[in-house]
């Protein structure tokens, strides 16, 4: 129904996107025992959020050299290529990608925005990602990672982690940072701290996207907010059903945002853990909603609406929708 639609996918995890063979290659060629993350079938193992997080940063400790990330960049494209993704915009860490030094992170950039080349089917951009339970010291050093490399590549910057973590006020300097250097910005919020972590995102980071958002749900003015302002959620329904920040996908609320005039995105956030594709939510949706071609098309005009890119991609990538 919608294959020869290009979809476009705003809110995903490079590391989180790395197939579960990918790492325990590398873990194999590094003499790393990894084993304890995998269960028998091979799959990444957790039993909850918090538990996700730890699998997520143990699967990074492998993940090295600008060539493991050059190596993975070219696995997730592939991966996404495959399922129709025509531009993708990735989280990705200074923090893994460096240990937050400008330097290497320059490396890293240079070596992950080359393999994005050998994949010429996709378009990529990046979002350069503070890890929100690292604290706001080390999301000010990501911050100026991010702001001294912004340009065509670097063309955003957000935030992940665990939504508990401080609040969104402790990190807003360096969310000014990443402003100042003209990057787009985008934040966690609403995944599990309820209505309120959005409200206070909005307030004090200025986001013009929230990754997830979809507490949002509980607050009638928030959601009337959301759509008056445009604020694009980044929606990603399979992820939030794996992890149980849903019950299930007809309790999932992005039917009741969409229909509320929330301007939304579908994405799969971390595919290989939730064991999910874009193709897998596209099914789900049209099962569960009944969504038809029409909500489709509408959905990804809005990801190009909402893309941290240039405007002569985004006038492409909305021309190739209507077409």
């Amino acid at each position: 129904m919608t294959e020869d639609l290009p979809r476009i996918e705003l809110h995903l995890h490079l590391e989180g996107a790395a197939p579960p063979a990918f790492i325990r290659g590398l873990a194999a060629e590094k003499d790393v025992d990894l084993s304890s993350i995998f269960d028998d079938r091979g799959n990444y193992s957790y039993r909850d959020f918090n538990d996700f997080l730890r699998i997520y940063e143990a699967a990074c400790t492998v993940l090295r050299t600008p060539d493991d990330f050059a190596r993975l960049t070219r696995a997730v494209l592939e991966q996404s290529a495959a399922q129709g993704v025509a531009y993708t915009e990735i989280f990705v860490s200074p923090d893994f990608c460096g240990g937050r030094d400008l330097g290497a992170w320059r490396d890293y950039l240079a070596a992950i925005r080359e393999a994005a080349g050998d994949v010429p089917e996709i378009e990529m951009r990046t979002i350069a990602t503070i890890i929100r339970h690292f604290g706001p010291d080390a999301a000010r050093e990501t911050a100026r990672c991010a702001a001294e490399t912004a340009g065509d590549f670097v063309t955003g910057f957000g935030m992940g982690g665990d939504e508990f973590a401080g609040h969104p006020r402790d990190f807003a300097y360096a969310f000014d940072m990443a402003r100042e250097a003209g990057l787009g910005l985008t934040s966690h919020a609403g995944e599990w701290g309820g209505a309120k972590s959005v409200r206070d995102t909005l307030d004090h980071l200025r986001v013009s996207r929230i990754g997830h958002g979809i507490a949002a749900i509980e607050d009638a003015a928030l959601v009337e907010r959301l759509a008056r302002d445009g604020i694009t959620l980044e929606v990603c329904p399979g992820s939030n059903v794996a992890l149980r920040a849903v019950r299930g996908w007809r309790d999932h609320p992005v039917e009741r945002l969409r229909e509320a005039g929330v301007p939304l995105t579908v994405s799969t956030d971390d595919p290989p853990f939730f064991h999910t594709t874009m193709t897998h939510e596209h099914e789900r949706l049209a099962e569960t909603f009944g969504w038809e071609r029409e909500t489709f098309a509408d959905i990804a005009r809005t990801a190009a609406r909402a893309a941290f890119c240039d405007e002569e991609t985004r006038s492409a990538l909305l021309a190739r929708i209507d077409a």
